[in-house]
């Protein structure tokens, strides 16, 4: 088994599992969005944290990261993944479209929370998100860091985020409470 998994969220700047290569890549036709509620990550039940999703939005573009697996690994890798994302995410294949690359797109594995799971918070004025992310804790850690690094990574791979870099600017005291 070979396959590329695209990652958009705590992927771009943690990945926990072995990959042979790395790529800046992206996906076309969706955004990427603080709407998922994570109540096993950065939050707790009753006081979830904010974590990214995919909306789809014609003519979008979300860049990220995309990791190829192979073998064995990449089953266990895969499963690990079901468990790591299983706060409501479906995982579908999408084409990546790699950075500085002609070849045709390849198909990766991609994580996305339907609006129909039990932690799906949907959208909310980003001052609400930034307050949330504020207060929000989980096993895995503060939700600010979640939100600083993703937006550090994304700053890093030199590409533009417009919700992610407003959010992390409130988060950080820039804007608007």
């Amino acid at each position: 088994m070979s396959a590329w998994i695209f990652g958009y969220g705590s992927l771009v700047w943690r990945p926990d599992f072995p990959y042979l290569e790395c790529r800046t890549a992206a996906i076309d036709g969706w955004s990427r969005r603080f709407w998922q509620g994570s109540t096993d990550h950065r939050g707790v039940p009753g006081d979830p944290g904010r974590v990214v999703t995919l909306v789809r939005e014609p003519g979008a573009r979300c860049w990220g990261r995309a990791y190829r697996i192979e073998g064995r690994d990449g089953e266990a890798i895969l499963e690990g993944l079901a468990f790591r994302e299983k706060g409501g995410y479906d995982r579908i294949v999408l084409d990546l479209h790699f950075a500085g690359a002609p070849e045709a797109p390849a198909p990766g594995f991609v994580y996305f929370a339907n609006p129909d799971n039990p932690n799906w918070l949907g959208p909310a004025p980003l001052a609400d998100i930034a307050r949330q992310v504020r207060r929000s804790r989980g096993p895995s850690g503060a939700n600010v860091e979640y939100v600083m690094e993703l937006a550090g990574a994304l700053r890093a791979m030199e590409v533009e985020d417009a919700h992610v870099f407003a959010l992390a600017d409130l988060v950080k005291g820039q804007g608007a409470p």
